[in-house]
Order: C-alpha cells, then sequence, then structure tokens
C-alpha cells in the first residue's frame, strides 16, 4: 500500500470528516476544492508538478468516495476489478465504460474515473495501484492504458496453460 493511501487510512480514522470532505471533492476539478488541501496537500507540499497533485487530489476524492467500514479481502487493480464486475454482472457495458476510460484525456478522465469507481462499488480496489498508473497517464507510449488493457482481457478469459509435457521415459 502507497504511503499515501496509508496516510489517507491514518487520517480517517482520527477523524470520519476527512472521507467526507475528500468525497466532496469530487464534485470540482481535483486539486480545486479548498476544504480538501489540509488532507492532500502536505502530502505533495514539496512536489510542484501539476498532474501529480492532480492525481493525488483526484485518488484521495475516489478512495473517500469508495471506502466501506469492514471492507475486506485482496484489493483489484482498477481494471481486474472492472473484469470482475462484469464476469458478476454479465453486462458488457463494463467493457465499453472501460475502454471510454483508457481513451480519456486528462481533462476526461476524472469524471470517467468517478463514474467507473461508482460502478466498481461492490469491489475492493486498490487505491495505491490506482494512483501509481495514474501518474503514468500522460506518457507517450500509454503503459498505464496497455497495463489495463491487458489486465481487463487476461481476467476475462485466462489463456489456458499449455498441459505439461511429458518427458519420454529412455528404456
Amino acid at each position: 500500500m502507497s504511503a499515501f493511501i496509508v496516510y489517507l487510512e491514518k487520517l480517517n480514522e482520527a477523524d470520519s470528516k476527512v472521507r467526507a470532505v475528500l468525497r466532496r471533492s469530487l464534485a470540482f476539478e481535483p486539486g480545486q476544492y479548498v476544504p480538501a488541501y489540509p488532507y492532500v496537500e502536505p502530502f505533495v507540499q514539496d512536489d510542484d508538478a501539476a498532474w501529480r497533485r492532480t492525481a493525488h487530489h483526484l485518488v484521495a476524492g475516489l478512495w473517500a468516495a469508495h471506502w466501506r467500514e469492514g471492507r475486506g479481502g485482496p484489493s483489484l487493480s482498477l481494471a481486474e476489478a472492472c473484469a470482475a464486475h462484469q464476469l458478476k454482472s454479465g453486462s458488457a457495458s463494463t467493457e465499453r465504460r472501460l475502454i471510454n476510460l483508457l481513451d480519456a484525456d486528462r481533462d476526461q478522465l476524472s469524471h470517467r474515473l468517478r463514474q467507473m469507481v461508482a460502478l466498481l462499488a461492490d469491489q475492493a480496489i486498490d487505491f495505491a495501484a490506482l494512483l501509481d498508473d495514474l501518474l503514468k497517464w500522460q506518457y507517450d507510449r500509454k503503459p498505464t492504458q496497455n497495463k489495463w488493457a491487458r489486465a481487463f482481457y487476461k481476467a476475462l478469459a485466462p489463456i489456458p496453460k499449455a498441459p505439461a509435457t511429458e518427458t519420454e521415459t529412455t528404456k
């Protein structure tokens, strides 16, 4: 778990108001809701990279909106959670939403991620991995988008393992 998510969990243990403020921040562009500053800015205060700050604010809001008391079990990457949702619901709309998300530019990403995380309310999402992936969203070769696509389709239709080859025994 990333230090940022651990930090948010500790803040939440001390004061449940934190989640309410961060959830409310999703109604604004990431990093534009001033009441969320005390919870996010100390973590990114020495970092003046705009996208990094935006990603932290966005993930904090998504984490707060998705947080559930007593949620257990292993957390899934966003793509794996999408696949699990599609397998469980049988709806192909999850795949369409993921494809739209993968095609999102920086301005569309916040809105599409909010929709996707809301859709995946029953899935445990690995927000530390989500933050790491979002930090690479702007890269030219789109490593995050490619990684999510591979993980989604692999989870939907895992490649069967090749049968173990038997070695011929010499007589």
